[in-house]
């Protein structure tokens, strides 16, 4: 058996995976997220730690024995800042935390070939630039900084006593060089900081260390050696099997991610395309990343009265796609790809006499498919070509939002089994490839099929008029 933890925003997820690849038991404990001011976004560190506890123990005793190996996937980009002793410095600033705009700035004057180093654009979700802000804001806090962490870093610590990341997380920090898969100590140096604040290197399915026996004992569990894991979008996909040049995934979570595993980094940071390392050693991956998915969904139901997200997407599904004139912008915490703007927000537009609930509802999952779309044509503008896509997370639940996703992208949808739990799976699938000897193409295999999803050109070309006014939409409100 083997266990997998994937350190959410929404929350902690931990399964069990037996040889086979299926999921033997999942459970997941809920974290929440503190805004304590215009444009951030927060996250305790210790809660990461408490909800993993509570998530693990869950698991039924018998799973947990049996348990040979952990792997480890997370929320990128979070800032854990430990001093003397690790203690925890501050609350996280998390990835889509967008305070350190100006920092960008600074960054890319003082390294004028950071994009070439990092293979990407200087974002205010990235680890670098948040370090900057802290500087030049929280200057005592900055000088008794020893290491920064990445989140499911901090838990990893926690776990094995052990300071080490993965190359796929790590490069969402701006201080890798993504292409040479260490640390740039230039990128270092422009925010302070040198290597001997970060933590080891490893590839995804490298053992980093062993569970600390007091922890092995406490979860009725041997002390397993734990793997390197991944970023949760890497992690999420090698557990539905991405892993080849030009296999791709739409990641419908808090946020919303198209991702393409890459044999090279292949950058376009002018159009805010993230170029990352994969978890797999010698693979890289193209990303768009939309700072709001799912999240639209929760926000909308909360403001709209409606009793959650299933009762939410049954009130869109009665209203169907295209029911009336009503857009929604869904920048609730800025955007990322192809805009890279941190400023701009969310908007109901086109409202009318007969806009109620259900055309607002199928709207927000309009705007959201709309966003991807734009995301989609800035990976294709870097030359990749990408003609389906396997759908994990929570929103692939939603077979009415796959229509709509799929006639707004003019792609195949693939739905998988197991795919709502796509980070955890990763990571047990990184942790069997260690602890079984099995290669990647042997581990990482693509789940059973549930569902295709064709485009409906139909469809599509009600969708278009709407499309069209969404992406001149976003120039129109940028300023305001």
């Amino acid at each position: 058996m083997y266990l997998g933890i994937d350190i959410g925003t929404s929350g902690v997820k931990a399964v069990v995976m037996p040889d086979d690849g299926t999921i033997a038991a999942q459970e997941t404990a809920p974290l929440t997220v503190s805004r304590p001011g215009p444009l951030m976004s927060e996250q305790d560190p210790s809660d990461w730690w408490s909800a993993t506890d509570t998530a693990v123990r869950a698991i039924p005793a018998k799973l947990r024995a049996a348990v040979t190996a952990t792997g480890i996937a997370g929320q990128m980009h979070g800032a854990t800042l430990l001093g003397a002793d690790d203690k925890v410095l501050r609350p996280a600033m998390l990835w889509n935390d967008g305070r350190s705009f100006a920092e960008c700035e600074e960054l890319e004057r003082q390294v004028p070939t950071s994009r070439g180093i990092t293979g990407n654009i200087a974002m205010p979700g990235f680890t670098a630039p948040k370090l900057l802000w802290l500087r030049r804001h929280e200057p005592k806090i900055f000088a008794q900084i020893r290491s920064v962490l990445l989140p499911k870093d901090y838990v990893r610590l926690c776990m094995t006593g052990d300071k080490a990341s993965d190359m796929s997380d790590s490069a969402g920090t701006l201080w890798l060089d993504v292409a040479g898969r260490c640390w740039s100590e230039e990128m270092l140096a422009a925010c302070g900081l040198t290597a001997e604040h970060m933590p080891a290197l490893f590839e995804g399915s490298q053992v980093t260390g062993q569970l600390r026996s007091e922890v092995a004992a406490d979860w009725g569990m041997e002390p397993v050696p734990v793997i390197a894991g991944g970023g949760d979008n890497a992690a999420g996909a090698a557990g539905v099997g991405v892993i080849d040049d030009g296999d791709a995934l739409l990641s419908l979570g808090t946020s919303g991610v198209i991702f393409v595993a890459t044999s090279d980094v292949r950058p376009n940071p002018d159009k805010a395309v993230h170029a990352f390392c994969h978890c797999l050693p010698d693979m890289w991956h193209q990303m768009s990343v939309h700072l709001s998915a799912a999240s639209c969904i929760d926000w909308a139901a909360k403001a709209m009265g409606i009793a959650g997200p299933a009762p939410f997407l049954a009130a869109a599904e009665a209203a169907g796609p295209a029911a009336g004139p009503e857009l929604f912008l869904p920048y609730l915490s800025g955007e990322r790809t192809p805009h890279n703007d941190p400023h701009v927000r969310a908007g109901f537009l086109r409202l009318d006499n007969q806009s109620d609930a259900p055309r607002m509802a199928v709207a927000v999952l309009e705007g959201v498919a709309f966003a991807l779309a734009d995301g989609l044509g800035a990976l294709r503008e870097a030359g990749t070509p990408i003609e389906q896509l396997s759908v994990i997370g929570g929103g692939a639940r939603s077979q009415f939002w796959g229509t709509i996703l799929a006639a707004a992208l003019g792609v195949k949808l693939h739905y998988l089994d197991g795919g709502e739990v796509g980070p955890a799976l990763g990571a047990a699938k990184l942790a069997q490839m260690t602890q079984g000897g099995l290669s990647a193409a042997q581990a990482c295999t693509r789940p059973r099929v549930r569902e295709v999803i064709e485009p409906d050109p139909r469809l599509a070309e009600r969708l278009a008029p709407k499309q069209e006014i969404f992406r001149r939409a976003y120039a129109a409100i940028r300023d305001l």
